[in-house]
């Protein structure tokens, strides 16, 4: 039986005098919470093309292709206005309100919540959203508030990715990965939504820059340079470099330059060794016999071990697949995901869940029985070998 859902533009007649007197909104939240939990009447879930106004498709291949695809699906989506911001920006204080009067209910966690749902990354719709609450280990009350929420916070943050392809071109002269760039900007959006206060009557783009910049420098800080600097030493760097050039000699002495700028000379040292070039050992040059790699002037001490190990790695790959082949389809399936075999990342209870379409518990069951076939003193012993 299909529960009565409030549309938003019926959400949006509840909210709309807070805009008035935003300090009334928190009572004249937690009445209509009220009213609707005693109803039983959940929020609408907005499907993800609702605003879109047409789908993108590829032009190249590579990363270049990716770019493109992200600025036509960009381009697809509608931006708010500022109307339209500030009431989304309300339903999403108004869902999180309840999401909390729900957590506190079930007696729920911020850590359980997390664990115990997520989402396939497919946008919203309502058989995405019902198939998410499904695959939940939480109570169904808070699972369906979680979605509600997030659908809200998916929709201001898809209206608002036009600021990342925007700020990210400043970024050009860097020479860092646009790509890194733009996952970098469409996740810290999440984080503007979160800190978003529609009662100060700014706009989002307003705030949402000062966040994205801050997540590029980040990003050029911690991985801007091949072997990791430190953030205080690139500071030291940049001061060290401003020394040089007002003493005009580009050779100048550590003393010399910790006299200039102000520092100590033992920080002076560290930055000038940091800024020391680094060269790939796939670079090419040209000699006397020919064009020639770095590499190959270099002699690997380590080829017979590095040989050594392969070989075990394949033999353990061997005898780890031999072991897999006596489970059943699905109980090798849940081991291959929740521990990462096969060159795959380690999945949680509930993205496996979500996979399989069953709840997290059945999922959990189904690893321990799986774990104990494998638990056999034969395979323990096959495979002390390796973990010695």
């Amino acid at each position: 039986m299909a529960l009565p859902q409030l549309r938003h533009s019926e959400l949006d007649a509840l909210l709309d005098p807070t805009l008035d007197s935003p300090d009334s909104f928190s009572a004249i939240a937690l009445a209509a919470i009220q009213d609707l939990d005693q109803a039983g009447t959940c929020l609408q879930i907005k499907d993800s093309d609702s605003w879109r106004r047409r789908a993108g498709h590829f032009t190249n291949s590579g990363s270049a292709s990716f770019l493109n695809q992200f600025r036509a699906d960009v381009d697809c989506i509608e931006v708010l206005d500022r109307e339209g911001e500030g009431r989304l920006a309300r339903r999403i204080e108004f869902a999180r309100l309840r999401l909390g009067v729900a957590m506190e209910e079930a007696g729920v966690t911020k850590e359980e919540v997390h664990e115990g749902i997520a989402h396939t990354g497919l946008g919203w719709n309502n058989q995405v959203a019902l198939a998410t609450i499904a695959a939940s280990s939480l109570p169904a009350k808070v699972a369906r508030r979680w979605v509600e929420l997030h659908a809200m916070r998916t929709e201001l943050v898809e209206r608002n990715l036009y600021l990342v392809l925007m700020n990210v071109e400043r970024y050009n002269h860097t020479g860092a990965s646009r790509i890194d760039l733009i996952q970098e900007g469409s996740i810290v959006l999440y984080r503007a939504v979160d800190g978003f206060d529609w009662r100060r009557g700014l706009l989002f783009r307003t705030y949402a820059v000062h966040w994205l910049n801050q997540a590029f420098r980040n990003y050029l800080y911690n991985f801007g340079h091949t072997v990791r600097v430190p953030i205080y030493l690139q500071k030291i760097m940049k001061q060290v470099n401003e020394a040089k050039i007002r003493l005009g000699d580009p050779k100048a002495s550590s003393a010399e330059i910790a006299l200039e700028g102000d520092l100590e000379e033992h920080l002076v040292d560290s930055a000038l060794s940091a800024t020391r070039m680094s060269l790939s050992l796939d670079a090419e040059f040209s000699s006397a016999a020919g064009t020639s790699r770095l590499g190959d002037f270099l002699e690997d001490e380590h080829t017979i071990e590095d040989d050594l190990n392969r070989m075990d790695r394949v033999t353990l790959e061997g005898d780890l697949k031999d072991a897999l082949a006596d489970l059943r389809e699905r109980e090798r399936f849940v081991v291959t995901q929740r521990f990462g075999l096969g060159n795959i990342r380690e999945h949680t209870l509930a993205e496996v869940a979500l996979r399989l379409g069953v709840s997290v518990e059945r999922v959990r069951q189904i690893q321990m029985t799986a774990l104990r076939k494998l638990s056999s003193p034969d395979l323990r012993r096959q495979f002390s070998a390796y973990l010695n």
